[in-house]
């Protein structure tokens, strides 16, 4: 099956900015659509941020508008998503997915929509 692997959590300073990244493994990568989510403790998993198999259409959460930036490097089989302007609400574990099923559709929140999951990275922020 399809492996995702997340990474470049850490821990920063509210204000301050961390870029993810998710390598995945699997010669149709770039027939994928992406997302991002997360969930912090004691709440459920939401979603973040999208792109979609061409790479050009993007759609994110009202949450992290304006601060995150999903991209991708097809060629390289990895994802993107560097967050500025953190703030501590923001504090979760990170977490990549793969739809391959509605690759091309831009709007994509619901979990059930992605196959492939990563195990997660650690975001902290402090106050």
């Amino acid at each position: 099956q399809v492996q995702l692997i997340e990474s470049g959590g850490g821990l920063v300073q509210a204000g301050g900015s961390l870029r993810l990244s998710c390598a995945a493994s699997g010669r149709t990568f770039s027939n994928y659509a992406i997302g991002w989510f997360r969930q912090a403790p004691r709440k459920e998993r939401e979603f973040v941020a999208r792109i979609t198999r061409s790479g050009g259409r993007t759609y994110y959460a009202d949450s992290v508008k304006d601060r995150f930036t999903i991209s991708r490097d097809n060629a390289n089989n990895t994802v993107y998503l560097q967050m500025n302007s953190l703030k501590p609400e923001d504090k979760a574990v990170y977490y990549c997915a793969a739809d391959p099923r509605s690759p091309t559709a831009v709007r994509g929140v619901r979990t059930s929509m992605y196959d492939y999951w990563g195990q997660g990275t650690q975001v902290t922020v402090s106050s």
